[in-house]
């Protein structure tokens, strides 16, 4: 085991061969009056999966997610990323949180926000080498962000500051990107070039985890589906054994699991 150290930070070589996640009784709350926000959640996904993350409103993902970042203390239980612990490595997880969580107006260029990603690579004094600039700049035209890279990131569009937080997540080179909610009200080519650096992230051995509503495409887009209903697992199961059923009279899909 090879242990690294940079910013006051850890870096810890993953186990070989281990899934990307491991949950066995996890347990988290905020406070004991509240109860359990995330209760005995017990899970395994492969390294290099595409993974659906789904759920109604205050079924618990973006805690889920902020736990497996290190953001989220839990009470319970035991997580493992790459078979090491949460936070043994920082820059192994990258989270890409819902747009509206981010101050938009602060006075910061694109290609400088996409760069804050690199710093956990830079050290103390977080000077970007050419390395940490041709992947920042490799990474906007991959995103089509070249053309806006020195406007603020106040003046982008929705669609824009959506695709700015994935590049700052693909430049830290994660092994494991959380994306909470990437697909919310966004405009269609956004969702498309999301959808394609998905894909090619996954033939890069990398592993995404994405919190979605929208379940029109997952035999496409996902391996693996992960339901959420009031803090407990609903299922976690290959995308192959899941299908949509639209309710008589209802409005929308409802996700069944197929035996």
């Amino acid at each position: 085991m090879q242990v690294f150290y940079y910013s006051g930070r850890t870096h810890v070589d993953s186990v070989p061969g281990a899934p990307a996640v491991q949950m066995n009784g996890l347990v988290v709350r905020y406070d004991k009056a509240q109860g359990d926000v995330l209760s005995d959640i017990s899970l395994e996904l492969p390294a290099g999966s595409r993974v659906a993350l789904i759920g109604h409103n205050g079924a618990g993902k973006s805690t889920l997610l902020k736990t497996l970042v290190g953001l989220q203390a839990y009470q319970q239980g035991d997580v493992r990323i790459y078979g090491r612990p949460v936070r043994a490595c920082h820059h192994r997880v990258a989270y890409l949180p819902q747009r509206g969580e981010i101050d938009w107006q602060f006075p910061i260029a694109l290609r400088e926000f996409i760069m804050t990603g690199r710093y956990v690579h830079m050290g103390w004094l977080r000077r970007a080498s050419a390395t940490d600039v041709a992947m920042v700049a490799r990474t906007m035209a991959q995103l089509q962000l070249d053309h806006v890279a020195d406007r603020l990131i106040s003046d982008l569009s929705g669609g824009q500051q959506q695709r700015a937080l994935l590049a700052r997540a693909i430049v830290q080179e994660a092994q494991l990107l959380l994306l909470d909610e990437p697909y919310n009200n966004i405009d269609p080519e956004t969702r498309l070039l999301i959808g394609t650096m998905v894909k090619t992230l996954q033939h890069e051995g990398r592993t995404t985890i994405i919190a979605t509503h929208d379940v029109s495409r997952l035999q496409e887009e996902y391996e693996y589906v992960v339901s959420l209903k009031h803090g407990h697992v609903e299922y976690c199961v290959p995308v192959a054994h899941v299908h949509l059923r639209k309710e008589e009279g209802a409005d929308g899909t409802t996700l069944a699991m197929v035996d």
